[in-house]
């Protein structure tokens, strides 16, 4: 017989804060979690990078970087550059990087971040632990 997995919701932050902020790093019952705010989107991922453990939602939010072409055609380097839309976290540890709303890593879509269940009620944001 297994045991069943007993699930509850729990208020995390004001949504007025969130949007604020941006970013959030919550502890619930000793499990931490990072709260985005972006693009009017609101995302809770576990704060594990999947590489090597790292605390993933202490690290900073960027643009992601991507490789500029020139030229006629587009047939040289402009050197690096950033996307104008899409937001990566950067994990602290190793530098790995997975999109804000995504959790996807940008080159391998099989890698990415574990995701919390999260909605809004009100200004309450609620995560499902």
């Amino acid at each position: 017989m297994s045991a069943q997995v007993v699930r509850r919701d729990v208020v995390v932050a004001s949504l007025a804060d969130l949007q604020e902020r941006e970013r959030i790093v919550v502890d619930v019952e000793g499990t931490e979690l990072g709260l985005y705010f972006y693009a009017g989107e609101v995302r809770a991922w576990y704060n594990v990078c999947p590489h090597q453990g790292g605390p993933v939602c202490q690290g900073k939010t960027m643009p992601r970087t991507v490789q500029l072409v020139r030229g006629e055609g587009g047939l040289k380097s402009g050197g690096p550059g950033f996307h104008p839309t899409d937001r990566n976290i950067v994990c602290p540890w190793h530098g790995f990087e997975f999109d804000i709303l995504t959790g996807k890593h940008p080159a391998d879509h099989r890698v990415g971040l574990r995701p919390i269940p999260v909605r809004i009620d009100a200004d309450d944001v609620i995560v499902t632990v």
